[in-house]
């Protein structure tokens, strides 16, 4: 079974959505999103040093983290809309090097059965230049490597 990143923008939206999965049951996928010990040891792509500075997991908290590397650093933050455990996250997304561009996330954690799970995600962005530059900043290679960077974190778990 592949565990492939499969990214699309579906034409005529501010959308852009993926499906990967899992070869780890939905609670132990749920946690590495809900726990920012386990989210700094594999969100981003590869050579990124990632530090969470404001985290609120539930429903209306927020979150803040930095990445750095040797270019720089990157922040990102956000708020917890919705939060319902080893189901669903509803979240803000905003960049600080693209300030009023917040996105809207959605993400469903779904089991497969078997210990498997999968993770689908809605991203919509407020502007199709706002989507486009997105999908053109190497989005999907970091989120390839973060993925899977997370599979070897929940093999280990």
């Amino acid at each position: 079974m592949s565990n492939a990143l499969n990214l699309t923008a579906p034409v005529d939206t501010l959308a852009m959505e993926f499906t990967r999965d899992f070869d780890a049951p939905v609670a132990s996928l749920f946690l590495a999103h809900a726990d920012p010990d386990l989210l700094t040891q594999w969100l981003g792509p590869h050579g990124l040093q990632m530090e969470v500075t404001e985290w609120d997991f539930r429903a209306h908290g927020g979150y803040r983290y930095v990445h750095r590397n040797s270019e720089g650093s990157f922040v990102f933050n956000g708020t917890f809309h919705s939060v319902r455990d080893d189901e669903f996250i509803l979240q803000t997304f905003e960049f600080d090097g693209a300030p009023d561009m917040v996105n809207l996330e959605y993400l469903w954690f779904d089991d497969l059965g078997g210990g498997r799970s999968r993770l689908r995600g809605r991203a919509i962005c407020p502007t199709p230049d706002a989507r486009d530059a997105l999908l053109s900043s190497g989005m999907a290679d970091g989120m390839t490597q973060g993925y899977d960077k997370l599979d070897a974190l929940l093999a280990g778990s």
